[in-house]
C-alpha cells in the first residue's frame, strides 16, 4: 500500500513534465510562428517527432527492467532521462534563433542544417522523455497493487494537469517583460534564461519525487513489460486493430478525438497573437485557463457524469460540447475580444476533460484482461500518433490557407479555416462513437482472442 503523502510526493513528477511541455510545446510554438514567421508546417513538423519517437517506450522498458544501476531498476532511469529532457529543452531556444539567421542569411545549406537540427533536438526531447516516463510508470505499478493502482494513475494524471496550469501560469508571469517584444537579440537571452530556470527547478523537483521510492534489489516486486503497455509493437497493433471491426472502429474513433482536440495546438497562441493582439505572457495564460477547465471536466466527469449518464453517454457530450467550443473558438475571432477568447477557452478546457475522461473509462472498458497491457498499448499509440498528426496538420493547414485565402480575411481567416476543420473532424469522432458497441467488441474480440494473443507474443 503507497501512502497517500507518498503518492502525492512520487506525482510530482508526472507534474513536471506537464509544466515543462506546456512551455516547450507550447510558448516555442508561440515564439517560432509570430515572434520569428517560421512557416506553420515547420513548426508543427518539427515538434511532431516528439511524438513519433513514441516506439521507444518499448526499448525502455526492457532495459529498464533488464539492466539495474546500484541496485535499482528505475529511479536511475528516471533521473537520466530527466536530465537529458530538461538539457534539450533549455538547448532548443538557441537553436530556433539560429534557424531564424539562416533563413535571414537565405543561405539553403544553412537552412537545411538548422531545420534538421530543430527536428532532432524535439526528437531527442521526446526519446528522453520516454527515457524518462516509461520506467516512472513502471515504478508507479512496482509500488501499486490492483486495488490502489485507479486512484494512484486518476491522481497523477490529474498533477499532469496541475504541472499544465503551473507551467503556463509560471511562463505568463515571468515573461511579462517581454511584451511587445519582438527583436530576436532581447528575446532570446531572456527567453534563454527562463527555460533554464525552469529546466533547473524541473529536475531539482524530479529528484524530490523519486528520492528513495524504489527499494534496491529484489525488496519490490518489478513488473514485466510484458505486463505493461510500453510492450506494444506496431507489428502487434497493427495485427489488433485489424483483429475486429469494432477495435478499428474504437482506434479510429480515438485518432479523430485527439485531432479534435489537438489540432489547434500548435497554432493557438499564435491565434491570440496575430487576431488578438496579446503578448506573449498573456497567450501563455490562454494555457493555464484551458488546464484549469480541462482539470474541472475531470473531476465533474469522474465524480457526477459518468457514474450518472454513463461512459458512452458521456463521451458523446464530451464530443458534443468540443465541437460546440471549437465553433465558438471561429467566432470569437470576429470580435477580437481577448477576454471572449479566454471564456471560450475555459469552456473548450472543460469539454476536453469530460471528453477525456469518458474516453479513458471506455478505453478501459475496451479492454481484454487476458491481453490488458496489448490493449492500453494500441490505444496508447493512437492518441501518440494523433498528436504528432495534429502538431504537423495544424501547423501545414495554416499555411495552406494563408496561401489560398484573400488578403482582405487578415490574420482571421486562416485560424478561422483551421478551427472549423477541426470541427468537422469532431463531427466525425461522434459519428464513429455512434458505432462503438461494448457488447459486439467483447464478442467479436473474444472470437479472434487467439489471433490477438499471437499478435502480442510476436
Amino acid at each position: 500500500m503507497l501512502p497517500l503523502p507518498r503518492l502525492l510526493r512520487l506525482g510530482l513528477f508526472q507534474g513536471c513534465v506537464g509544466c515543462l511541455a506546456v512551455i516547450f510545446v507550447g510558448l516555442l510554438n508561440r515564439v517560432m510562428l509570430t515572434e520569428l514567421g517560421f512557416p506553420g508546417l515547420l513548426v508543427g513538423g518539427a515538434l511532431a517527432f516528439e511524438q513519433l519517437v513514441a516506439p521507444a517506450r518499448i526499448l525502455f522498458g526492457q532495459i529498464s527492467d533488464a539492466h539495474a544501476w546500484a541496485g535499482r531498476h528505475r529511479t536511475p532511469y528516471i533521473w537520466l532521462g530527466s536530465t537529458l529532457f530538461c538539457g534539450f529543452a533549455v538547448l532548443m531556444v538557441p537553436m530556433i534563433f539560429r534557424l531564424h539567421s539562416a533563413f535571414a542569411s537565405g543561405q539553403s545549406w544553412s537552412i537545411g542544417l538548422g531545420i534538421a537540427a530543430v527536428c532532432g533536438i524535439a526528437a531527442c526531447y521526446g526519446l528522453s522523455v520516454s527515457l524518462a516516463t516509461t520506467p516512472y510508470l513502471a515504478l508507479v505499478i512496482d509500488l501499486t497493487d490492483e486495488q490502489e493502482r485507479p486512484r494512484a494513475v486518476g491522481l497523477i494524471w490529474c498533477l499532469l494537469t496541475v504541472g499544465i496550469v503551473v507551467g503556463a501560469i509560471v511562463s505568463a508571469i515571468s515573461l511579462k517583460g517581454l511584451d511587445g517584444i519582438s527583436d530576436p537579440a532581447l528575446l532570446e537571452p531572456a527567453l534563454l534564461a527562463f527555460m533554464a530556470k525552469v529546466a533547473s527547478a524541473v529536475l531539482a523537483i524530479t529528484v524530490l519525487a523519486t528520492w528513495d521510492m524504489e527499494p534496491a534489489g529484489a525488496a519490490v516486486h518489478r513488473s514485466r513489460a510484458e505486463d505493461r503497455d510500453d510492450a506494444i509493437t506496431l507489428k502487434a497493433a497493427w495485427a489488433l486493430i485489424t483483429s475486429s471491426r469494432q477495435v478499428l472502429v474504437f482506434f479510429c474513433f480515438l485518432l479523430a478525438f485527439t485531432l479534435a482536440v489537438f489540432l489547434q495546438d500548435p497554432i493557438l497562441e499564435s491565434y491570440g497573437a496575430e487576431v488578438f493582439a496579446l503578448p506573449i505572457a498573456a497567450t501563455a495564460g490562454l494555457s493555464a485557463i484551458w488546464g484549469v477547465g480541462t482539470l474541472v471536466g475531470l473531476l465533474l466527469a469522474g465524480f457526477l457524469l459518468v457514474p450518472r449518464l454513463g461512459k458512452v453517454h458521456c463521451a458523446r457530450l464530451g464530443c458534443q460540447l468540443i465541437l460546440a467550443t471549437l465553433l465558438l473558438l471561429v467566432l470569437v475571432g470576429l470580435t477580437a475580444n481577448p477576454q471572449a477568447l479566454r471564456v471560450v477557452m475555459a469552456l473548450f478546457g472543460l469539454a476536453t476533460g469530460i471528453g477525456t475522461n469518458a474516453t479513458l473509462v471506455l478505453m478501459l472498458d475496451l479492454t481484454l484482461p487476458e491481453v490488458a497491457g496489448t490493449f492500453v498499448g494500441v490505444w496508447g499509440l493512437a492518441q501518440a500518433y494523433s498528436r504528432a498528426l495534429g502538431k504537423v496538420m495544424g501547423g501545414g493547414l495554416l499555411d495552406l490557407a494563408r496561401g489560398l485565402m484573400p488578403q482582405a480575411l487578415g490574420a482571421y481567416g486562416p485560424f478561422a479555416a483551421v478551427f472549423a476543420l477541426e470541427a468537422a473532424i469532431a463531427v466525425v469522432a461522434l459519428l464513429l462513437l455512434r458505432q462503438v458497441n461494448l457488447r459486439q467488441f467483447r464478442e467479436d474480440t473474444g472470437r479472434n482472442l487467439d489471433r490477438v494473443l499471437a499478435a502480442e507474443l510476436g
